[in-house]
């Protein structure tokens, strides 16, 4: 959903402008008008790029994790704090401090170099934060200089957009390293570790190191050279700067994590360091705002030298032409590979396929460039192309995870149900205790309606991570299509204990209980459901139909205004919508809402019944017996509506005596019974109307009707379908 300036989400926050937009979702300045006064937030709405189940889970576990982490960080001075999270219509929502300033991006001017004292000093600040969130075991895998901004208050640093952390915890198990699944950053300022989905702390450190090259030598990251043979970045013959300074920012951004300095501590404790050397003799301020216009001490480019060959290393050249060779295929195809991750990681698909081929064409058995192979083409939708390069991993590598579970995926959305269950099999077999495997094997039995199968997936998933919403409530979906409503509703009550926002499990918790006829506490999930998802459309028409059947017109009518709202094609919202009205004898208005329902669905035979209805409530027997009319055509064994137009025909006919009388009324009602007791030959109350009006007909006079109610019999009410 595009937002726009004036509406309202969560409820609360009613949109003032667009901040910035991403790769992730747009930011948006917002009024909290819950709270007194201009109390002014960002709000954050993460789009994901599909609405298949996969891309929803993804979303959800990236969304939950810069919610999580935003809330254990926030209470840092420098970090924004978070007000609240939510889910609306699949979306997601952050809401989060406004920070007043300017980004980093507006010191740091292409073409325009700073001192080193500066530099030092905007690097010790940035490692100040940094080591606050090191210290809770978060990476926060975006560090560039849009995400730093200058707080106009007071000039401080802040660190802002954790969309992209992930707790490092997790990152070793039992002594294995394992991957994370989202690659995430900004190209420049993100590692070849980052880029392959296995960030480290010092993936961080990376990106602050970068940031200082660029203040130093006025140039973009992209705009620096890298050495051919060892990949590291050339950037002194580019800045003013001492060799101590140097050797600091050298370590910073290392090709090799290893290399690298593993935390913002040690890399702080580096940078407060300089100067105590006998060598160094520049003493470093330490300001908030450096200023931009300071002079610098006098610094000296080093000397660069280059290495002579001689011949002896000539004739070693010579000697290893082919091994050289292959070194350099192999280094080519690496760099290929790389470029494909990046690729894929911007969306740019069809050129991160031409990368990675290109990679597996230098080297056939690059299993990593085939798996990226696989994963483009998933992306793409191309399902068979990416079985055939997950394929191909495994055949390189039979015990590839990643490959089989791409594999798994493949065949799911190939509907090869029973491969895609196989391949998430033999990631068991790899790796047993592997939760994303058995969630997804769950998922396809649901699809299978295997329901009892898939509960017994999940409940393997649960053992692996019991705090995981979204498996509980697909879990309580199992055992809902069960008709096991009790254990339904436990597993729902699992689903919103862990993730209180799920407008989803609030909703079908509520048609649990609809089914135990519960319907007060129905009424109470349908109301979390759409606290948390106010346009939660079936959210509102379920709570309006169940408010009717309590007799709460009233509310129901306010239910159904606020679903057709949400949703104003929605047929069964409009229809709703009228009969509250109609139960509330407001019987002009509801006429007009069942035109709008029957414009919507103009074959509506019970929307034209009880128009009808409301149309003989007003007297308006003429304009009755044209919609029972209607009505009948559409659904020639209506004999509730058949028996109406009867009762109409008559009425209409009693108007008219002051005129004249015609016999005709009188015959088309009798024919009208009979149709009625046709269809149910037990209708006591048709069958004593008919014998009325053919006694009235032979006497040639009409005697009033008092027995006869005018609609109690003839309603219908809507049915419910939560």
């Amino acid at each position: 959903m595009n937002l726009a300036v004036g509406q309202i989400i969560g409820g609360r926050y009613k949109i003032s402008r667009q901040l910035g937009q991403g790769g992730f979702g747009t930011t948006f300045v917002s009024q909290d008008q819950h709270l007194p006064g201009d109390r002014y937030c960002v709000v954050k709405q993460l789009k994901p790029q599909g609405d298949d189940s996969f891309t929803l889970q993804t979303a959800r576990r990236l969304f939950d994790t810069e919610a999580k982490i935003l809330h254990k960080l926030g209470t840092h001075d420098q970090i924004p704090q978070l007000f609240a999270y939510f889910e609306e219509n699949q979306e997601f929502y952050l809401v989060q401090e406004l920070i007043e300033g300017h980004d980093l991006s507006k010191e740091l001017i292409p073409g325009k170099p700073l001192t080193q004292l500066w530099t030092i000093s905007l690097l010790r600040e940035i490692l100040e934060i940094l080591e606050y969130v090191h210290q809770q075991h978060v990476i926060h895998r975006d560090i560039n200089p849009r995400n730093l901004i200058r707080r106009k208050q007071d000039g401080k640093l802040v660190l802002i957009d954790f969309g992209a952390v992930k707790q490092v915890s997790t990152q070793i198990l039992n002594g294995k390293q394992t991957s994370f699944t989202v690659a995430i950053g900004t190209p420049g300022y993100r590692p070849s570790e980052q880029a392959n989905g296995n960030p480290r702390l010092s993936s961080d450190i990376y990106a602050v190191g970068m940031v200082g090259i660029s203040a130093l030598t006025g140039l973009l990251p992209h705009e620096l050279p890298a050495d051919g043979d060892t990949v590291e970045i050339i950037w002194r013959d580019r800045a003013t700067v001492t060799d101590e300074f140097a050797k600091v920012l050298d370590k910073m951004i290392r090709y090799d994590f290893r290399e690298r300095y593993p935390s913002a501590s040690s890399a702080l404790q580096a940078l407060n360091d300089i100067g105590k050397t006998s060598s160094a003799t520049v003493a470093l301020p330490s300001v908030s705002s450096p200023n931009r216009s300071g002079t610098p001490a006098k610094f000296y480019k080093p000397i660069l030298y280059k290495s002579l060959m001689g011949i002896g290393a000539i004739a070693i050249l010579s000697a290893g032409t082919l091994s050289i060779l292959h070194w350099r295929n192999s280094s080519n195809a690496t760099d290929l590979y790389h470029r494909g991750e990046t690729l894929l990681e911007l969306k740019r698909y069809e050129e991160a396929l031409n990368a990675y081929h290109q990679a597996v064409e230098i080297r056939p058995d690059y299993v990593d460039a085939w798996q990226g192979q696989g994963d483009t083409l998933l992306a793409l939708n191309q399902y068979q192309d990416a079985l055939n390069a997950y394929d191909k991993a495994i055949q390189i590598k039979p015990d590839y995870l990643e490959a089989w579970k791409g594999r798994g995926k493949a065949l799911d959305q190939l509907q090869r149900y029973e491969e895609a269950i196989n391949a998430f099999d033999a990631v068991i077999k790899i790796q047993a205790k592997d939760f994303e495997a058995w969630e997804n094997i769950g998922t396809i039995e649901i699809k299978m309606q295997q329901y009892s199968a898939a509960i017994a997936s999940f409940d393997k998933a649960l053992d692996i991570q019991p705090d995981y919403a979204p498996v509980w409530y697909q879990r309580g979906w199992a055992l809902q299509n069960l008709r096991q409503y009790e254990e339904a509703i436990k597993s729902y009550d699992k689903a919103v204990e862990y993730k209180p926002d799920s407008a989803q499990a609030w909703y079908q918790r509520g048609n649990s209980l609809i089914n135990l006829q519960k319907s007060r506490e129905a009424v109470e999930s349908y109301d979390k459901a759409v606290q948390f998802q106010p346009n939660f459309y079936r959210a509102w028409y379920s709570k309006g139909s169940i408010l009717m059947n309590l007799g709460q017109y009233q509310e129901a009518l306010v239910s159904f205004e606020q679903a057709v709202k949400f949703q104003p094609n929605s047929y069964e919202g409009w229809y709703g919508r009228a009969w509250a009205l109609h139960q509330l004898q407001r019987y002009q208005d509801a006429i007009e809402i069942y035109d709008k329902a029957l414009r919507l669905r103009p074959n509506s035979n019970q929307a034209l019944y009880n128009k009808g209805n409301a149309l003989y409530n007003l007297k308006r027997y003429q304009d009755a017996i044209a919609s029972y009319k209607k009505a009948v055509a559409i659904k020639p064994d209506y004999y509730q509506a058949w028996y109406s137009l009867g009762n109409a025909l008559v009425n209409w006919q009693r108007e008219q005596d002051a005129i004249a009388f015609n016999p005709q009324f009188y015959e088309e009602a009798i024919a009208a019974y009979d149709q009625a007791l046709r269809y149910k030959p037990d209708y006591h109350d048709a069958l004593q109307a008919k014998e009325r009006v053919k006694q009235e007909l032979s006497t040639k006079r009409i005697v009033p009707d008092q027995s006869q109610s005018e609609e109690s019999t003839n309603q219908t009410s809507p049915e419910p379908s939560p």
